[in-house]
């Protein structure tokens, strides 16, 4: 009787160890190579880079300034063009080990109005259905039960505040403006508040922005689901080309 007990704990004891084993190799070595080795890093943020040292939207003439012509020839009105890419961006964590979410597209319709030194308008629109990430079940997710992009087809941005550029910016200087507009997203529309980067590269206008989105102020369902966990917020990022 002893022995048949002693083996039957030496058992107990080998199942035990081995359930464990399984259990730490799927929730904490499975969720590590997949977001390590399988699905590696995302992809870099969305941005122009670091402004030109003192070149501001009210300076940069200072530093380089156009041609009076090219000055004059520079108003009118900017549509989107090739290239341009809009994304979100949120943190999951699965199981202890972070990653960082990234959905992208590369529709995009819009357009900018300059009058003299002015932005006076302007508007750009994504349709959500076109946003993938590199994985099908998050983007089933947030075409369904995060964004209802059946019900709530675009994102939309209105321009509801003219930026004052004060002077035409130089060539190739990056610099920075706040822009203050509407976006419109799951059937809400609220003001936001963010810092706009622009380049005139000599042939297009280059925008780029990131927009601080709190789910619940546009009613949008937190992401979470299953393991996966995500927190409140997470950015909308862009980087637009613009030709006239």
């Amino acid at each position: 009787m002893t022995r048949a007990w002693t083996s039957v704990r030496r058992h107990w004891r080998l199942w035990l160890a081995t359930a464990i084993a399984v259990v730490l190799g799927v929730t904490v070595v499975g969720p590590f190579v997949f977001i390590h080795f399988i699905e590696g890093p995302p992809p870099a943020s969305l941005s122009l880079g670091a402004s030109t040292p003192t070149a501001t939207a009210r300076t940069a003439v200072a530093a380089a300034s156009p041609s009076s012509a090219a000055a004059t020839n520079l108003p009118g009105t900017y549509t989107i063009a090739s290239g341009s890419e809009v994304e979100y961006r949120v943190t999951e964590t699965l199981f202890g080990q972070s990653n960082t979410a990234v959905g992208i597209s590369t529709t995009v319709d819009g357009s900018f109005t300059l009058q003299g030194t002015t932005v006076t308008a302007a508007t750009f629109t994504v349709p959500l259905d076109t946003v993938h990430s590199n994985e099908s079940l998050r983007d089933n997710q947030f075409d369904t039960r995060i964004m209802d992009v059946t019900e709530y087809p675009d994102a939309v941005f209105k321009l509801t505040s003219p930026v004052l550029l004060g002077s035409i910016p130089a060539v190739d200087a990056i610099v920075n403006e706040q822009v203050t507009g509407t976006l419109t997203m799951h059937g809400v529309t609220r003001s936001v508040t963010f810092v706009l980067q622009a380049e005139y590269t000599g042939a297009s206008v280059k925008v780029s922005g990131s927009i601080p989105i709190t789910f619940a102020d546009w009613d949008i369902q937190n992401p979470s689901g299953g393991p996966a966990q995500v927190g409140n917020s997470g950015t909308m990022e862009f980087l637009l080309t613009l030709s006239r």
